[in-house]
């Protein structure tokens, strides 16, 4: 009875651990998905549109059924952040990604994906959101950090290598669509390939970019209005309304909006219904479960999945420069979240331990920890007058929203 009791504890244990593989699974199922109807002649800007399209009508029962007795007031600031956030992690953000993701390979984008983190404490640093701290040991690891990833991503790039030939199964999934534009499989040797590489690289960080300001701005607007499903079912509302505009005024051919039992159905059905209501709410309890850090750590696996089923079912060629620019992508993302992981925990420390040396009277009052898609308040009793808590407790904020941003990144490649 003890083995069984015993046996059951540990496959208890191992459920986040399986519930985030299944997590990274879904997204190489979304990126290769994307690859294929791309490959097929579907419209990559209705392909978005539908994506979102689905997103929004799978998280919304969602946020109706879990957050109908918390919900805040709805206000235009809200609505306005809500527009923002669509816009750069939706119909922008997804339309520059899947552009570079059909120019190169779905390895690349999902390589380049990785850089998230360093980019968004880029710009946080360069907007004062975010202090960089070089004389700490914290501090030191982001900036080491985000050069890793930047070098990486430029090793990736533009050093091929020999190719590494881990074997082939004779099986080409994109032989299975009608091909109507041509795609890129990786560094190429013509002078076309090469500008393709190039551009798709500036395409992809650009969609970076875009990820980076979304997460920035959608840590605002979580301290104004913490209902992350809501919210989320927010963005996707937006990001369809957008990305339907954009293609509707684009694309002229009606054909292209047709759905059939194919392939193009069943990547918006993946990307949409799986990619969004069902991760979400996957990750969201893991997050509860173990943390948004130990969340965090799987990201690179998906990675590793897209570049073995690139190379096994759609014929990508693997570099020996692209597993060095990958190893150092990933290096550089472990540096960032670790500095990032170790100032939160410090700043949450410093707080209490100066109000609890306080002998005068004191006042309740609530700050929001953003911790990813979860949001926990936690309450602190706050000196009247004392400034300097005060401005601790506004540093411990700014730290944990940008905290919230660089962990959340490749949780909300898809919002």
């Amino acid at each position: 009875m003890s083995s069984w009791a015993t046996l059951s504890n540990t496959i208890h244990g191992l459920k986040p651990t399986l519930i985030m593989i299944l997590v990274q699974t879904i997204l190489s199922l979304v990126n290769i998905g994307y690859k294929l109807a791309a490959n097929d002649g579907m419209s990559l800007s209705i392909l978005i549109a539908y994506r979102l399209i689905f997103g929004a009508a799978s998280i919304l029962p969602i946020a109706i059924v879990v957050e109908r007795k918390k919900r805040p007031k709805l206000t235009w600031k809200i609505v306005l952040y809500g527009f923002l956030c669509g816009l750069l992690g939706g119909s922008l953000g997804q339309n520059l990604y899947l552009k570079s993701l059909v120019l190169t390979s779905a390895t690349f984008a999902s390589a380049m994906a990785n850089l998230i983190p360093a980019v968004t404490f880029i710009i946080a640093a360069s907007l004062r959101i975010e202090r960089v701290g070089w004389s700490t040991s914290a501090g030191k690891a982001k900036v080491l950090g985000t050069l890793l990833g930047i070098g990486g991503a430029m090793l990736f790039t533009f050093y091929k290598g020999p190719d590494l030939n881990i074997g082939s199964t004779g099986i080409n999934l994109l032989q299975t669509t009608s091909t109507r534009h041509p795609v890129a499989n990786g560094p190429a040797h013509n002078p076309q390939g090469a500008h393709n590489l190039i551009l798709g690289l500036l395409l992809a960080l650009g969609s970076c970019v875009c990820y980076s300001l979304w997460l920035i701005i959608q840590a605002k607007a979580a301290e104004k209005y913490p209902c992350p499903y809501s919210f989320t079912a927010m963005i996707n509302l937006w990001g369809s309304i957008q990305s339907t505009a954009y293609a509707l005024g684009t694309e002229r051919d009606w054909a292209q909006w047709a759905l059939g039992w194919n392939i193009r159905l069943l990547a918006v059905v993946v990307a949409g219904v799986l990619g969004a209501g069902l991760m979400f709410t996957l990750v969201a309890w893991c997050i509860r479960m173990r943390g948004p850090l130990f969340v965090s750590t799987f990201n690179p696996l998906m990675l590793v999945m897209v570049a073995i089923a690139g190379v096994l079912f759609l014929e990508e060629k693997l570099y020996l420069g692209m597993v060095f620019g990958s190893i150092l992508i990933i290096l550089g993302l472990y540096m960032v979240l670790w500095g990032k992981g170790k100032e939160v925990k410090r700043a949450q420390q410093i707080i209490p331990e100066n109000i609890d040396n306080n002998n005068h009277q004191v006042q309740e009052l609530s700050s929001v920890i953003i911790d990813n898609d979860s949001i926990h308040r936690v309450s602190y009793r706050k000196e009247k007058g004392e400034e300097e808590i005060e401005e601790r407790g506004q540093q411990s904020q700014r730290g944990s929203h940008a905290s919230s941003s660089e962990i959340l990144s490749s949780l909300y490649i898809y919002p």
